[in-house]
């Protein structure tokens, strides 16, 4: 349950972790505890306490685009608001370990299913698209470092 709360950003991350907690087990010889998780899972873990967080992504983006936070978080749909509410969101959910649900309530209280879309027009426009590619891929830049 520790590992599953504190890595949850994808499957493919959370079958590592479990997979490097039954390695050590098995190399030291030691019992599974809560202590003996956290020390195999150290790095792993100050790595997911470093990540960005939704309100940093949102000031990001919004400088960015020089926009307002308050327009990221409002009801409106014009394209001039709507495209970078759409790219903080998907930075959200490849940045941080918020679940769909969590990001939605961050951005005006929208419902998952706008995030999911949003997470999928982006990666679509990402290919299709060269200045949404070197935006996100700027703001992912500014973000990590």
């Amino acid at each position: 349950f520790f590992v599953a709360k504190r890595i949850r950003s994808n499957v493919r991350e959370l079958e590592g972790a479990l997979k490097r907690i039954i390695a050590n087990a098995h190399f030291t010889g030691k019992a599974i505890t809560l202590d003996f998780v956290k020390e195999a899972l150290r790095d792993l873990l100050a790595l997911q306490d470093k990540l960005v967080t939704v309100e940093n992504i949102q000031r990001t983006v919004a400088e960015y685009y020089k926009i307002k936070v308050a327009d990221l978080l409002s009801k409106r749909r014009n394209r001039s608001v709507a495209r970078p509410r759409q790219i903080a969101m998907a930075l959200a959910k490849e940045l941080t370990n918020h679940s769909l649900p969590e990001i939605g309530d961050a951005f005006g209280g929208r419902d998952h299913t706008t995030v999911l879309h949003a997470c999928r027009m982006i990666a679509e426009l990402r290919q299709s698209d060269a200045d949404i590619e070197e935006d996100y891929t700027n703001l992912l830049r500014i973000l990590t470092t």
